[in-house]
């Protein structure tokens, strides 16, 4: 039985919209407009279950996944969300044991969900430029336990002479300018290593998928993840009011190794379709 301690993070859920993930101590009350949470009801609480604040209303004590990490982190920047991050991991084969470099840490949200995938045995390197960031991401890696999977340093890899990782399962991009590191990229990755790179406009997504045929990169594939969420309520289920509009777009690329006689452009190119009748 998974029992709720002194210090142990849990998320107090009232409702989808009203939810908090805090780290649990005796001595703490939140005020809420439903009540006040009594962190010491939650103590010796096997997860799953409930306590009342003072005005009556019920909240429930979950236990923390790293969605609810990521949803949750102190932000700095714009994160990637987890309808993104789950295709990151799906369409990269992401997995225990694997060596991750992250160009552009953030605030540490994509981080915290590629070290929780290769842990125990893998771990992520992610390097930034600004301190302050990486103070923020710092404490949002702490607060999810996985501070022995990361390491994290300052450097800018736009202007290193030599790559501080070699053999790399794959790297994240995740700067403005993804096409000026792509040459440190390819030095880092194995071969058919994967690259992934957070585009949030169209313009340098087009400007990187020609920089990745340049620099010797295949299978490239730039997409944009929707989810649409749905009110599931009997008699009256309809497509929910709130919604996640366009976040990012993201591009995939494998490493390649092509003879120097090999064109760049892709081969068998298909024609743009004719839609006229």
């Amino acid at each position: 039985m998974d029992k709720i301690k002194q210090n142990s993070y849990v998320l107090f859920f009232f409702n989808d919209s009203k939810k908090w993930l805090m780290k649990v101590s005796k001595k703490q009350q939140f005020h809420t407009h439903i009540g006040i949470i009594d962190h010491k009801k939650a103590i010796g609480k096997e997860y799953g279950s409930v306590i009342k604040t003072n005005k009556g209303k019920f909240v429930y004590l979950f236990k923390p996944t790293i969605y609810d990490y990521v949803m949750k982190s102190q932000r700095s920047t714009q994160i990637v969300y987890p309808k993104d991050l789950g295709y990151i991991a799906a369409r990269t084969g992401l997995q225990s044991g694997q060596k991750v470099v992250e160009i552009g840490t953030g605030s540490g949200s994509l981080t915290t969900f590629l070290a929780s995938i290769v842990k125990p045995r893998g771990h992520v390197y992610t390097y930034d430029v600004d301190p302050n960031f990486m103070e923020i991401a710092k404490k949002n890696i702490e607060k999810a336990g996985l501070t022995k999977h990361v390491t994290m340093e300052k450097l800018d890899l736009k202007t290193v002479k030599r790559v501080p990782q070699t053999d790399v399962d794959l790297a994240i991009v995740d700067l403005g300018d993804p096409w000026s590191v792509l040459p440190q990229v390819r030095k880092m990755l194995k071969g058919s290593g994967a690259l992934v790179a957070i585009c949030p406009t169209m313009n340098q997504l087009e400007r990187l998928a020609t920089a990745l045929h340049e620099n010797q990169f295949y299978d490239i594939e730039c997409t944009e993840q929707i989810v649409r969420t749905i009110e599931a309520r009997e008699g009256k289920t309809r497509h929910s009011f709130r919604s996640i509009g366009h976040t990012t777009y993201v591009a995939f690329a494998r490493k390649v190794f092509k003879p120097r006689f090999y064109p760049i452009k892709r081969q068998e190119e298909e024609p743009e379709p004719n839609y006229s009748m």
